[in-house]
């Protein structure tokens, strides 16, 4: 019985599918001790979430004690990194 003739390229594999790279890769990350996490957020494309937002800074904005805690940041935070 005569021998296979020995070929330079490999069987070629088939390309992974999006799901099993997402598989690999969710693998190796827990690998690294790190796990999942979803999360969720205000949609400030929405208008009604924009004018939520709004509503709620003007109500902060008129809270009675606004000057003693915006001066109580002052004292409290270092802003010399923001200059």
């Amino acid at each position: 019985m005569p021998a296979k003739p020995k070929t330079k390229h490999p069987k070629a594999r088939r390309p992974k599918t999006a799901q099993e790279r997402m598989r690999a890769r969710r693998q190796r990350l827990r690998a690294e001790g790190l796990r999942p996490v979803q999360h969720w957020v205000p949609d400030l494309r929405d208008p009604r979430v924009r004018a939520e937002i709004r509503r709620e800074g003007a109500l902060l904005g008129q809270h009675p004690d606004n000057a003693a805690i915006d001066e109580w940041i002052d004292a409290a935070y270092d802003w010399s990194e923001w200059k």
